[in-house]
């Protein structure tokens, strides 16, 4: 079994309160969710209104596919007009480590 993940750290675009960054973060967990049945959630810069993190996790039989489910992630985010991807770190493990 391998355990892969990636967190980005994304700038927002003209976002002036939470309430406003909630409305472009929550539509893109709910894709990444739906269109991967993965794990993703907010995991940074809760507090900060023009900065988000978020977090995804995969589960896979081996590590070409989680690695391929990760590229697709991270195409999907880089994808998105509203926000900027500053980073994404990723990692790759597996369940023997």
């Amino acid at each position: 079994m391998w355990i892969g993940w990636i967190e980005f750290d994304l700038l927002l675009g003209d976002v002036h309160s939470l309430k406003e960054k909630r409305s472009l973060v929550r539509p893109i967990v709910a894709e990444l969710r739906r269109r991967f049945q993965l794990s993703a959630a907010e995991v940074g810069s809760l507090e900060l209104h023009r900065r988000a993190g978020i977090g995804v996790a995969v589960v896979a039989p081996d590590a070409a596919h989680a690695t391929r489910m990760l590229d697709e992630v991270e195409r999907l985010v880089d994808e998105r007009p509203e926000v900027q991807v500053l980073s994404a770190r990723r990692a790759l493990r597996t369940s023997d480590d």
